[in-house]
């Protein structure tokens, strides 16, 4: 016996919150949604290091308040700063993907 669940999708539910991909406000609300992933993402490395933003703010050369924003999705981050504190910072590197 098969049961059938009403699943929702999250991008049924932005389509209806936001409008459809392509539409000014979904875009917006993707491209928060990213910087907010980047932020999150180098916060976890930051802290599976065992490093505070202090350290690693001194690794790359930039001070705390930065990373601090950018971890907090309160600033936005260009790609040679990025490069920066992925690879000297966190002796990482970075991957990354396009869509179109």
């Amino acid at each position: 016996m098969t049961s059938k669940r009403n699943i929702t999708t999250l991008d049924e539910i932005l389509d209806k919150k936001y409008g459809e991909k392509g539409n000014p406000k979904r875009e917006e609300w993707e491209q928060q949604f990213e910087a907010f992933r980047l932020g999150a993402l180098l916060e976890e490395a930051r802290t599976k290091l065992g490093m505070t933003q202090e350290q690693l703010a001194e690794k790359c050369g930039t001070n705390k308040s930065y990373i601090s924003r950018i971890e907090n999705d309160a600033s936005d981050i260009r790609l040679s700063t990025l490069m920066k504190i992925i690879q000297k910072g966190l002796g990482g590197h970075l991957k990354l993907t396009l869509q179109v």
